[in-house]
């Protein structure tokens, strides 16, 4: 099923209609439909990544992940090779430049991989090829990243983060940043509480008393719905064994629905069982519309929410750019896209791993190597 697809099951949502077509709609019956609308796409949206995702973490351990790891362990073997030819000194060995190239590319290979696995081994080798101290230079980073972060948001991170891997000290760091967050949140509150001890003006007091009357009004418009429903579906007064179970289900519905304000899925069920039609909502007034749709903002904005979390949460744990633009319905097809790349990935490591066990070849890769990163310089200069 295609994000389409489930947008389909979305599109017979509630809207307002008018017969005449020489009809013009008001800007509230033009807003409601509108926020009916767009609450209709985040809800197809948010069903489509539910559907689409178990699929997707089926798919990617069975057939990605096992190529990756792989991968890895050929990346890790191929500098073993590497560090072995290196140290091979011998009159028929590497050339000078072929070995001043080795050097740079253990290095680089080694700090990459000892980053990726944090890896004893790797790090060592790093240590061998760049003359650094990979803890030592990662603690300096972690330091400098540290004091930028409370250079630019005027906060003091202490010093007791753990500073022991880059995983660890983001955690902390972003823990502390929410506490800090929070902290400024109670002051705030502490704040306006403080400021609403003072003696108002009569303005202030009119604008806050026709707040509280307008959000009033706003819950007994849901809560009018919420009654009439309650009382069309109590299942206790039903007789019928079938049709006490499929009102009990409906009614656990609507409670569901008003208790997380769900003003659409509250008319849905209306008219679901027929409690109202398309010319009750054809009909609705300016106020209840304008009450309507005050509520409808809100759910918008938290089913967005939703769907951003959903999002960002899939991407972080995939390892996937967090700025990417990505659809339920194409996961699948860009995993197939990744995973015929790793193949290749696999097949061209496991070519070189090969190759850095023979000297011929490993001449012959460098030479490649080399080729291939001066075709890449070609094309960076700028024309």
């Amino acid at each position: 099923m295609t994000w389409r697809d489930v947008m389909d099951l979305f599109s017979d949502s509630i809207s307002i209609s008018l017969k005449q077509k020489s009809e013009r709609l008001s800007k509230p019956q033009k807003l409601f439909n509108s926020l009916i609308g767009r609450i209709g796409k985040q809800r197809a949206l948010l069903a489509a990544w539910e559907a689409v995702m178990p699929r997707f973490q089926q798919h990617y351990a069975a057939n990605l992940q096992p190529l990756l790891e792989q991968t890895l362990a050929m990346r890790l073997e191929f500098v073993r090779g590497l560090d072995t030819a290196y140290s091979q000194n011998g009159k028929k060995g590497l050339s000078k430049s072929e070995r001043r190239y080795v050097h740079e590319l253990l290095s680089d290979l080694a700090e990459e991989l000892a980053n990726e696995t944090d890896s004893a081994e790797m790090k060592a080798l790093y240590q061998k090829y760049s003359g650094v101290d990979f803890d030592q230079e990662e603690a300096e980073m972690m330091a400098n990243m540290k004091a930028m972060m409370e250079f630019e948001l005027g906060v003091d991170l202490g010093d007791d983060l753990d500073m022991s891997s880059p995983d660890a000290f983001i955690k902390q760091m972003q823990a502390r940043l929410a506490e800090e967050q929070e902290n400024q949140e109670k002051h705030a509150q502490a704040e306006n509480e403080r400021r609403a001890k003072r003696k108002k003006s009569t303005k202030q007091h009119a604008k806050e008393e026709k707040q509280l009357a307008e959000e009033k009004r706003v819950n007994l418009s849901l809560r009018e719905i919420y009654r009439k429903l309650a009382s069309a579906l109590h299942p206790d007064r039903e007789l019928d064994p079938a049709e006490r179970e499929r009102k009990t289900v409906l009614m656990q519905r609507v409670n569901q629905a008003y208790d997380k304000k769900n003003l659409l899925q509250l008319l849905e069920l209306q008219m679901e069982i027929e409690h109202i039609d398309q010319t009750a909502i054809n009909s609705l007034s300016e106020e209840r519309l304008a009450h309507y749709n005050k509520i409808l903002k809100e759910q918008l904005a938290e089913l967005e929410q939703q769907v951003r979390f959903v999002d960002y949460d899939f991407k972080m744990r995939f390892g996937i750019d967090p700025y990417s633009s990505l659809k339920p319905d194409s996961l699948l097809r860009h995993l197939e896209q990744d995973i015929v790349l790793a193949r290749q990935a696999l097949r061209d490591i496991e070519s070189d791993v090969k190759a850095s066990q023979n000297l011929a070849s490993l001449k012959a890769l460098i030479k490649e190597m080399r080729r291939r990163e001066r075709e890449d310089d070609f094309y960076d200069v700028p024309f």
